[in-house]
């Protein structure tokens, strides 16, 4: 038995040059390499400690994936405009920490279209080798850039256009359950470029011509070391069931898939000091 202990992250995700998803897992000092660990028995336990991901405290409950209180109401990268990029606040003079701000808000973003069991929109700051780790970790079959966007607030006003036609969320249960049917994702943005034109030369009359540019990119194909979907979805808990021992079936997104039709979001437990066990 091969036994990892420390703080859980989210896996870090990258593709090879054929957009196969490689997946590993921080845990402590230790990072994992999870695709060969794909049909093998695991054991996950919580050792009972939450330390925040920032200040290191420890903290009876995570918030926002990591970390603790004070620091979810204090960091940047905490606030709602994280989510809702259209409210960005920092030309009010109230963005909690103007210098993270300027770097991470205040650079090109991506507008995109994907695949995710149903059709969705999103935004993404980086794009490697054709495929961003925003697609991956929601699990993305397919993905398509819709338009390139000089700043965080555009990426929101130009998400915000696409929500009137499609939705920004991921349902993570029809996700999991399998391979989805491919769909046609330039006909789509195409479709898309129509329906929000108006909105689009709006925000090129407010904030310029480069604010939002059209961009040239094919539909990116995504695949995921899976041998087996579950049938009907168990969702595990760690806070509830402390540990718990399975096969590896799959990793899709921050899932894992285990035999029995059980599946575990690992990125929920960022900070959860935890012993992973592979049992040879």
């Amino acid at each position: 038995m091969t036994q990892y202990t420390g703080a859980l992250a989210k896996m870090h995700v990258h593709a090879d040059t054929e957009h196969h998803v490689q997946y590993t897992l921080p845990i402590g000092e230790h990072l994992v390499e999870m695709n060969s660990l794909i049909g093998r028995k695991l054991t996950l336990t919580n050792l009972a400690q939450i330390n925040c991901i920032h200040c290191g405290t420890q903290t009876n409950k995570s918030y926002s994936q990591g970390f603790c209180f004070n620091c979810m109401r204090a960091l940047a990268q905490c606030d709602d405009c994280i989510m809702k990029p259209e409210q960005c606040h920092y030309s009010q003079g109230t963005c909690r920490e103007p210098q993270w701000g300027e770097a991470h808000c205040f650079n090109t973003h991506f507008v995109y279209l994907a695949n995710t069991g149903q059709s969705k929109v999103g935004i993404t700051r980086q794009i490697h080798g054709n495929v961003s780790s925003r697609w991956m970790d929601q699990g993305a079959s397919q993905a398509i850039v819709l338009y390139r966007v000089s700043n965080r607030l555009m990426s929101g006003l130009v998400e915000t256009a696409c929500k009137s036609f499609i939705s920004d969320k991921t349902n993570w249960r029809l996700m999991l359950k399998g391979e989805p049917e491919k769909l046609d994702l330039k006909a789509l943005k195409e479709e898309m470029k129509t329906a929000i034109a108006p909105q689009i030369q709006t925000i090129r009359n407010d904030y310029g011509l480069l604010a939002v540019q059209d961009v040239e990119h094919e539909t990116i194909d995504i695949h995921y070391p899976v041998t087996q979907y579950p049938e009907k979805i168990t969702s595990l808990n760690l806070d509830k069931e402390p540990s718990f021992t399975g096969t590896l079936l799959g990793i899709k997104g921050q899932y894992w898939m285990l035999d029995n039709n059980r599946v575990i979001n690992i990125r929920k437990y960022t900070g959860y000091q935890a012993t992973l066990s592979v049992i040879d």
